[in-house]
């Protein structure tokens, strides 16, 4: 069992809802840096809470511009205690494909890069970051990629490393999250915990 985890499911259960009847969570950090892992294991922990990919949202002209869609689709909807429905980019076709179901759960996992953006962030219970320098992550992300998407990373770093200078996340940050070789360690972030 991973106490560092479950401790923090505790803690994450214990605050006050911050979009409507939800407390809204985002898992932020640099591509590669496993944050889709991290938050299936939470959303696990917090008795399988629904989990957002921000790259549902995404497409590959708006690698980062993707805070309207999701404040019209998802923040709306669950801020007034209803059911949100958003669209689900598929990055092979290239388009918009099918349409998922938000229940206003009480806890809502947002992960992606960029999660703990300036716009989300009003409506965050807490922000967790994954630490692990950017070098590193986009190293584990390209190897777990392959050749095939070179080219999509050649144009990734740059947009991202904009996308953080411009509105970084990491210093609003609630808790770090490093990962053991036998699970997460959590930290208090930068921004004091909630």
């Amino acid at each position: 069992m991973d106490h560092d985890l479950a401790s923090l499911a505790t803690r994450l259960h214990a605050l006050p809802p911050s979009c409507g009847p939800v407390r809204l969570i985002a898992v932020d950090g640099h591509a590669g840096s496993g944050k889709s892992t991290f938050a299936g294991r939470l959303a696990g922990e917090l008795g399988g809470a629904p989990v957002v990919h921000t790259d549902d949202l995404a497409t590959h002209e708006e690698l980062f511009a993707w805070s309207g869609r999701f404040a019209d689709q998802i923040l709306r909807p669950l801020s007034r205690g209803g059911t949100a429905r958003y669209g689900v980019y598929d990055w092979v076709r290239g388009e918009f494909t099918e349409e998922r179901e938000l229940a206003p759960a009480p806890l809502v996992l947002v992960e992606g890069v960029g999660a703990g953006r300036r716009a989300l962030r009003p409506y965050l219970a807490a922000l967790l970051w994954m630490e692990l320098a950017s070098e590193h992550s986009w190293g584990r992300g390209r190897l777990r990629d392959g050749p095939g998407l070179a080219t999509f990373w050649s144009g990734w770093i740059p947009a991202e490393r904009a996308h953080f200078a411009a509105d970084p996340s990491r210093p609003y940050a609630d808790f770090l999250v490093h990962q053991t070789q036998v699970g997460y360690e959590v930290l208090m972030g930068p921004s004091g915990a909630p």
